[in-house]
Formats: C-alpha cells, structure tokens, sequence
C-alpha cells in the first residue's frame, strides 16, 4: 500500500508541474517553455508516473537489465536494483551479456524483439548504438532527476553525456600501477615513468593495443595535450608515437585481459603496468599487495545505461522509471560503495563514503577525486571512431616487427 502512496504523489506532483511548466512558472523550467517542450515532458512524465501506478501495485512486474558481471554487477545489484525493488516490487533479472550488446540489439531489432530493457553500455558502443536508431534519444534535464540543490541534470553530468542517448553511470580509467617495493626511494609521480627505464629498470605491461599507448607516448614524446589527437589525425603523428615507443619496446610486456597487469605486478614480474583502475583497486586494498597507484595521466572512459529502441510503451516507461532512479545522486554515491569507479554526477562526489565491506574510505580511490585527476584524459570518442581501425591496423604491424 505504501508503494501505492507514493505513486500516486508522484503522479500528482508531476502532474503538478507540467501545469506550471505549461504556464511558464516553474523556476527551472522557464528556459525550455516552447510548447514542443510542454508536450515531450508531459508524454515523458505521464509515462513514468503511469509506471509508478503499475510498479506499486501488486503485480509481479520484471524487467531486464543487461551489465557485465563479477564485481561491477555486484556493485549495482547494491545500489540500484535491490533498493529499486524494494520500493516498487518489480523483478530485476540480470544478464551478463553486455560485451555483446551492439550486435544483440541489432538481431533483437531486425526480428522485432527486444526482450532487454536497460543495458549498460561503455560510451564508443552507446554512440554507436544511438547512431544507428538503437538506442532511444533521452532529454536529460526532463527525464533524469535534479541534483539535490536543484542543478539541472545536464549541467551536473556536465561533459560526461557524450551522445544524446547515453545515461552517464560511472567513470573509471586506464591507469598505471607500480610495485612500491621496486622503486626505490622515488617513486613515480609521473606517467611518463613508463618510458623511464634508468631511474626505473625492469619490466612494464602494457596493453597490446594504440589506445592509451599512442596518447601516452606522444605525451612523454613532449607533445601539448592539446595537440596529441591532432597530431594522432596524421601519418607524421602516428609514426612519433610509434618511435616513442620503440624506447620501450624491449622492456614491455603486452596484455589482452584486464587481470593480466595485476597477476604481473603480484607476481614481481614487471615493476609497473597499466590496467584498468578498479583492477588494481582490488590488488591493494583486497590482496593487499606491495602495489600503488600512479594516476598522472589517466585517460577516463565512461560506462552507462541505454534504453533500446523498439520496447512497449509500458516497458519504455518501467525503463526510465528506473533509470531515473539508478543515476540520481544519491544511488550513484551509493554504487561508490562496492567499487573504485567514480560516479558521473558533480553532486554524487560529494557523498561519496565508506566501502560497505572493507570499511575503507574510497574517495582517494576514485579517478574523479581532485587528488587524482590533476593530469587526465577523457577518451576521445569522436577520433577513435575515425581513426581506430587505420592506427589500430598501424599499431599491430609495428608491434609484429
């Protein structure tokens, strides 16, 4: 019954809004008052307020939602879906299938049954998917929640919403870590350590792939930040990055899995390695092994949820219903509690707490804890989109000399 109670305020309050924003007096509204606005929030409000009707009442009502698995399912299990049922009584069913998700939803599509309804996507893929009319469009600021301060959605997502149908979730990154026992009294501040193999002989791991390493060596090479990817654009460019890295070629091991750079660094084999940050977060803090984090550098992607093309107008709503809940402030705060990825919302950081298990604080272990992120990139979606497969073919000749 309660859940009846609260659905049905909700279904008054939006109602009560769309009223205000129909006449212009709502304080955050008042820029997008266009009558096209008025009908595209009413049709978004009345469906989800329709869903917290369905979603409070008895019904057993299931929804899919597509993730990666292992730890990082763990973590939204806890954040997002067990308080989400608790509050509507909806069945959350997971599926691990999200390293498959573009040619999934294509075959989904083209039979003309979509049988997922939230999938969690990196950033390139959501671009993809919403390029090719597979994901739905979201307007964020009308169909996502406000910060607790009354900020726009937009604006607290800020550079993270990258395509008009990406939901930012969580930011994590390629990052490198070193054995502290390895490095003798100065440890590197310094991604450009990688290329340092005086002060810091030994072997280092790296990703067998141009990404990361192409940005990273132009970056040691003396190149401005701002013009690596331009510079990356030409065939001059390409061939200094390639040349930087020839320096080191003989020193590296090269990874496929994401769990490789760990075992190396465990096993003394190589004194420092890229991998991805929640990685090397686990060998730390869990393993407690002699390792430590070099953030200078990191370069950020993103993860997030999508809604697919093609739902029921009831299952479309179930599916916003719930992402809105999933990326308000709070829950993304939340998810920071079961794992070292860093929420996309400027509010979220701000309550970012414990570990639920290690009882660790996590803030010095987010890559968007301002410690941490004086020297970062943000993937450059748009050039590897264009450039991916030239440099990538590039990258594998050289790596096979």
């Amino acid at each position: 019954m309660s859940g009846e109670r609260n659905s049905t305020f909700l279904l008054e309050r939006d109602l009560r809004r769309i009223r205000c924003f129909a006449r212009n007096t709502d304080p955050l509204l008042q820029k997008r008052a266009t009558w096209e606005n008025v009908m595209k929030f009413t049709k978004t409000v009345l469906a989800t307020a329709a869903l917290s009707l369905v979603a409070g009442s008895a019904l057993a009502e299931e929804m899919t939602i597509v993730s990666w698995g292992g730890a990082y399912s763990k973590s939204q299990l806890k954040a997002y879906h067990e308080p989400y049922s608790a509050n509507t009584g909806v069945t959350i069913i997971n599926d691990d299938s999200a390293g498959t998700a573009v040619p999934k939803l294509r075959a989904m599509n083209e039979a003309g049954n979509v049988t997922w309804d939230v999938v969690d996507v990196e950033a390139g893929p959501a671009m993809q998917l919403c390029d090719e009319g597979l994901a739905m469009e979201i307007d964020h600021d009308f169909m996502l929640a406000d910060a607790p301060d009354g900020t726009l959605a937009s604006n607290d997502f800020g550079d993270f919403i990258v395509s008009e149908c990406f939901i930012p979730q969580i930011v994590y990154s390629y990052t490198v870590g070193y054995r502290s026992d390895m490095v003798g009294s100065t440890p590197p501040t310094s991604i450009c350590a990688l290329f340092d193999t005086d002060t810091y002989p030994g072997k280092r791991s790296l990703k067998k792939g141009a990404l990361s390493n192409m940005e990273w060596a132009l970056l040691c090479d003396g190149v401005a930040k701002a013009d690596i990817y331009p510079m990356l654009e030409t065939g001059a460019g390409q061939d200094q990055a390639l040349a930087k890295l020839d320096t080191i070629k003989d020193d590296v091991i090269w990874w496929s899995a994401g769990a490789d750079t760990p075992q190396l660094l465990a096993d003394g084999e190589v004194v420092m390695g890229s991998t991805f940050n929640g990685r090397l977060f686990a060998l730390i803090e869990e393993q407690n092994q002699p390792v430590s984090m070099l953030w200078d550098g990191q370069i950020y992607d993103l993860d997030g949820w999508i809604i697919p093309t093609g739902l029921s107008p009831e299952r479309q709503a179930r599916a916003l219903h719930y992402v809105r809940f999933a990326t308000d402030t709070q829950r993304l705060a939340d998810q920071s509690k079961w794992i070292s990825y860093g929420p996309t919302r400027a509010s979220s950081a701000l309550l970012v707490d414990k570990h639920a298990e290690l009882g660790i604080a996590m803030a010095p272990h987010m890559p968007t804890d301002p410690a941490n992120s004086k020297n970062t990139f943000l993937m450059n979606y748009a050039f590897w989109a264009d450039y991916k497969d030239d440099i990538e073919s590039k990258f594998q000749a050289w790596l096979a000399k």
